[in-house]
């Protein structure tokens, strides 16, 4: 289905690609940490409403 120079291609991409992720992560770090305090508990309260809504649509299908 790929050529063996198609697989090199990606692997060597999602490598380089990771890489840079976690290397401009790192370095706004800080600044992320005192822009987005809060952000944790958003996110927290979306999973708990989906977590709502699957219960929700579970217990009227039954």
């Amino acid at each position: 289905m790929f050529s063996t120079g198609q697989i090199i291609f990606a692997a060597f991409f999602v490598v380089a690609f990771a890489f840079f992720i976690v290397l401009s992560y790192k370095k706004d770090k800080k600044l992320h940490s005192k822009n987005y305090q809060g952000v944790k508990w958003v996110g927290i309260i979306f999973i708990i409403f989906l977590l709502i809504l699957f219960a929700i649509k579970y217990f009227l299908k039954n």
